[in-house]
C-alpha cells in the first residue's frame, strides 16, 4: 500500500471518481473500454456516460473520440488507481478489521471512498500495516 494520498490530484465529483473506476476495471478485466460496456457496468444510461466522458476529456483524463474505445490517459490512470487503491484500502479495514462481509464492505467502501480526507486515508494505511505487522509477527488469533 502506497501512503501518498495527500498528493495534489484533480478535483473530482465522486460521480467521475466512479467513472474513472469503471474504466479502469474495464480496461483491467477487459482490455477496452467502450460507452456502452462502462453504462452497463455501472448501470447508468449511454448518455450519462457521453456526459461523463466529456467532463472527464476536459480534465485530461481520457481521450475519447465517439464510437470508439475510452482510453485512460497517464493522468488518468494514476487517478483511477488512486481511487482503485483507496477503494481497496477502506474495503480491507471494514472487512479485516470490522469484520464485515465482503458484499457489505464493497457497499461501504464506494460511498467512504469519496467522503475520506486524504489524511485521514494516509493514517488508515498506516494502521493496516502495523496491523499487518503484528499479524505476520504474532500469527493471527
Amino acid at each position: 500500500m502506497k501512503t501518498d494520498f495527500t498528493r495534489k490530484r484533480p478535483e473530482l465529483t465522486s460521480s467521475l471518481e466512479d467513472y474513472l473506476e469503471a474504466i479502469y476495471h474495464l480496461q483491467t478485466h477487459n482490455q477496452r473500454a467502450r460507452v456502452k460496456e462502462i453504462a452497463r457496468a455501472m448501470d447508468v444510461k449511454m448518455p450519462s456516460v457521453t456526459g461523463a466522458l466529456r467532463a472527464l476529456v476536459e480534465k485530461g483524463l481520457v481521450r475519447h473520440d465517439p464510437y470508439h474505445e475510452v482510453q485512460l490517459t497517464q493522468k488518468g490512470l494514476e487517478c483511477a488507481e488512486s481511487v482503485v487503491e483507496k477503494h481497496t484500502t477502506i474495503k480491507t479495514f471494514l472487512v479485516n478489521i470490522l469484520g464485515l462481509t465482503d458484499s457489505e464492505a464493497e457497499g461501504e467502501a464506494c460511498r467512504l471512498e469519496h467522503a475520506i480526507k486524504p489524511e485521514t486515508l494516509d493514517k488508515l494505511v498506516d494502521f493496516l500495516k502495523r496491523a499487518k505487522d503484528l499479524e505476520d509477527l504474532f500469527g493471527r488469533a
